[in-house]
């Protein structure tokens, strides 16, 4: 150890192998945040603590990556140059993701449960147990929130029969990769549950279809299990599902 050392010493590399090195333990420290809270070894607020410190990490990464940066350039080696560089990019990614999920959760309500039907959202019945029997809507302050934040979020008219809309929204959600839960045509409900990417939550979806004479309504209500923000992430997926069942041929 002490020989590598050396001869990193005097080639002019230990700089950029210490920025690398850090560089690695901050991208580790970030995947760790969410990769534990899947795996049960941790609660996601300790995710969270992670995400936070790998974020000064990654700042602190990036400033050292800089100034290695620098020295290179001045020295003319360029192995340190392009070492310095990845560890810059390390850096950048472990601060840049952290910090624009903190963007996010600025840039949208603390709320977690979003509906196309304010005054009557869809109601679950089959993922209730999941839930632990909970699923009340937070009423007008909830409501009053997302219209500000999504009003492009509502009903959904289809030109089609109820039977027609049920199968293109069961097929839509498919598609989307949510789990399907119940599905019951008689009643025009679907219910279902999707995870998120990095830390593995689990969100509820119930879908409704009621005929409107010649034409069907569908309201969809997508809502969060732990939390007080999903930083935009409910309204998204009924962005997603809502725009995959107004594409699919009638």
């Amino acid at each position: 150890m002490e020989v590598r050392t050396r001869s990193l010493r005097s080639s002019g590399l230990l700089l950029p192998a210490v920025a690398a090195a850090f560089a690695v333990f901050c991208l580790l420290f970030l995947l760790s945040s969410g990769l534990g809270a899947r795996l049960g070894l941790w609660q996601f607020r300790t995710g969270f603590s992670l995400l936070k410190w790998a974020a000064y990490c990654g700042l602190a990464c990036a400033a050292l990556s800089v100034f290695s940066v620098v020295i290179s350039v001045r020295r003319r080696q360029l192995a340190g140059m392009l070492l310095s560089l990845l560890a810059l990019l390390g850096g950048v990614l472990a601060f840049g993701v952290p910090y624009s999920w903190k963007l996010k959760a600025q840039s949208n309500p603390r709320i977690h449960d979003i509906s196309t039907d304010l005054d009557n959202p869809p109601k679950f019945v089959t993922v209730l147990p999941l839930r632990g029997g909970t699923a009340e809507y937070g009423g007008a302050a909830i409501a009053s929130q997302q219209l500000k934040a999504y009003p492009e979020l509502r009903t959904l008219v289809l030109p089609v029969s109820k039977e027609q809309a049920f199968q293109s929204a069961l097929s839509a959600a498919g598609e989307l990769g949510w789990q399907i839960v119940d599905a019951v045509p008689a009643e025009g409900r679907i219910e279902a549950t999707d995870t998120t990417f990095w830390f593995g939550f689990k969100d509820d979806i119930v879908i409704r279809v009621f005929p409107a004479g010649d034409r069907s309504l569908l309201d969809i209500r997508s809502v969060s299990r732990v939390g007080a923000s999903d930083l935009g992430t409910n309204a998204e997926r009924i962005r997603k599902f809502l725009a995959r069942v107004s594409s699919q041929p009638r």
